[in-house]
């Protein structure tokens, strides 16, 4: 583990310290990069869009995932690691967005807002503690179009949040997130939060099959993992927000 730490954390070094120091700090300590690898969650061959990305690290770590197998270095008892066909990040700060191209490679990274920018086609998306930093009718609308971009033959989302009805666990959680990003982006940043049962809701309504897994091992916060399935030739078509089956199938 230490090894795909160091590795994938490596590239940051071109982009300053501070991307590097923040990225191996990331890896290290935030559940999500592990399990996505350990569950393989992601499927070989994956074109991965990925919202609100922030350094583009999905990318490096599944590329450096894909390096340590090549050479014979991966854990016998994780599966093999997904290669990727392509990856797209995009990210509202620029800033951030730049170091991701300094690190990575030019181009992996756009500066964008994810309620107006181009998504194109994807068979994987990621959204990783993004949507809560836009109003509750913005976030629909960016489910909305993740929908439309995934496949026709079928696709995954990957979306975590914070459960708001976690109680305690969850203004820990709304509470260090405010902090660190208002660190980061030098303002106060508002949050607009669901309880789980109301994303539950919003992703079945638009035709996905979800399966929720706990994103919180080792730490104090209410975060879960919502993985999201379209099915393959998706017969399901959304009306005013009600599932309804097509008449073709």
């Amino acid at each position: 583990m230490d090894e795909l730490i160091d590795a994938a954390a490596a590239p940051y070094r071109n982009a300053g310290r501070f991307p590097w120091h923040f990225a191996r700090g990331k890896l290290a300590h935030d559940p999500i990069f592990a399990e996505l690898l350990t569950r393989g969650l992601i499927p070989d061959g994956a074109h991965v869009l990925d919202l609100g990305c922030g350094l583009g690290l999905l990318s490096s770590w599944l590329t450096a995932a894909q390096d340590l197998w090549r050479r014979a270095a991966w854990p016998a008892a994780w599966p093999k690691p997904p290669r990727l066909a392509s990856y797209h990040g995009i990210e509202w700060v620029g800033r951030e967005a730049t170091r991701a191209c300094e690190a990575l490679k030019a181009g992996i990274v756009t500066c964008g807002d994810i309620r107006t920018s181009a998504f194109g086609a994807a068979n994987v998306v990621a959204i990783f503690d993004v949507l809560h930093y836009i109003d509750c009718a913005s976030q629909d609308g960016v489910l909305e179009r993740v929908h439309e971009a995934l496949t026709p033959r079928g696709g995954l989302l990957l979306l975590r949040i914070g459960d708001a009805a976690a109680g305690w666990r969850f203004q820990v959680t709304r509470l260090v997130d405010v902090l660190m990003t208002s660190i980061r982006r030098a303002r106060w940043q508002r949050v607009h939060c669901r309880p789980l049962a109301s994303w539950l809701a919003r992703l079945d309504a638009l035709g996905f099959d979800v399966a929720v897994a706990p994103m919180s091992d080792g730490t104090p916060f209410a975060n879960v993992l919502l993985v999201a399935r379209l099915p393959a030739a998706d017969a399901r078509s959304v009306v005013d927000g009600r599932r309804t089956t097509s008449s073709n199938t």
